[in-house]
C-alpha cells in the first residue's frame, strides 16, 4: 500500500509539472523568440535558490514558479509580444500587466498558490522602482528577487527580434552593476 501511495504521489507530481509545461508552451507559442525562456529562467532560478541555501523542496517549488513566471503574457496582444522595435509607453504599460495576469490565472489553483509571490513580483526592483507594486528590498518576496535575476540574465543573453544576446560575462557585469538597485545584492 505504501509503495502504491508513493507511486500515485509521483504520478500526481508528474501530472502537475506536465500541466504547467503545457501552459508555458501555450504562452511561448505566441512568440518564437521566447521559446525556452521560461525553462531557462526556471533552471537559473533553481540554481540560484540552491546557491543561497534553500532546501530541496523550496528549490523544486522555485523551479515550477520559474516555469510559470510569464504565464500572464497569454493575455498580452501578439503584436506587442512580437514587436521588433522599441515598445511605445502604451505597449510597455500592457506588458507590465503580465504579473497581475499570471496571478489572476493561477490564484484559485490551491496546489500552485506557492508560485504566486514569484509570479507577481519578478519585476519588482530592489530600489522600489519596479512593478506591479513598487516594493523595495526585503519587502519583495525572496522568490520574486531570485526570479528577477534569473529572468534578467536570460533576457540579456538570449537573442531577441530587436537584438542579439550578449555574452555571459557582459550580462554578469550588468547584474553586478545593478546589485542593490535593480536586483537583490
Amino acid at each position: 500500500t505504501h509503495a502504491r501511495n508513493v507511486e500515485l504521489f509521483r504520478e500526481q507530481e508528474h501530472l502537475l509539472t506536465n500541466t504547467v509545461r503545457a501552459l508555458v508552451y501555450a504562452v511561448e507559442a505566441k512568440d518564437r523568440y521566447t521559446c525556452g525562456h521560461s525553462e531557462r529562467v526556471a533552471l537559473y532560478g533553481q540554481a540560484l535558490a540552491e546557491r543561497v541555501g534553500l532546501d530541496h523542496e523550496e528549490c523544486e517549488r522555485l523551479y515550477l514558479t520559474g516555469l510559470l513566471h510569464d504565464i500572464g503574457k497569454i493575455g498580452i496582444r501578439d503584436a506587442v509580444l512580437g514587436k521588433e522595435g522599441k515598445l511605445t509607453d502604451e505597449e510597455f504599460d500592457e506588458i507590465k500587466k503580465h504579473p497581475d495576469g499570471g496571478w489572476a490565472i493561477l490564484q484559485d489553483l490551491q496546489q500552485l498558490r506557492y508560485t504566486l509571490p514569484g509570479i507577481l513580483y519578478h519585476h519588482e526592483r530592489y530600489d522600489g522602482r519596479g512593478y506591479p507594486d513598487g516594493l523595495a528590498g526585503k519587502n519583495i518576496p525572496l522568490d520574486g528577487r531570485i526570479l528577477a535575476v534569473a529572468d534578467a540574465y536570460d533576457a540579456m543573453t538570449s537573442d531577441r527580434p530587436y537584438r542579439q544576446g550578449m555574452p555571459h560575462d557582459k550580462a554578469v557585469g550588468i547584474l553586478r552593476e545593478g546589485s542593490g538597485t535593480q536586483w537583490d545584492p
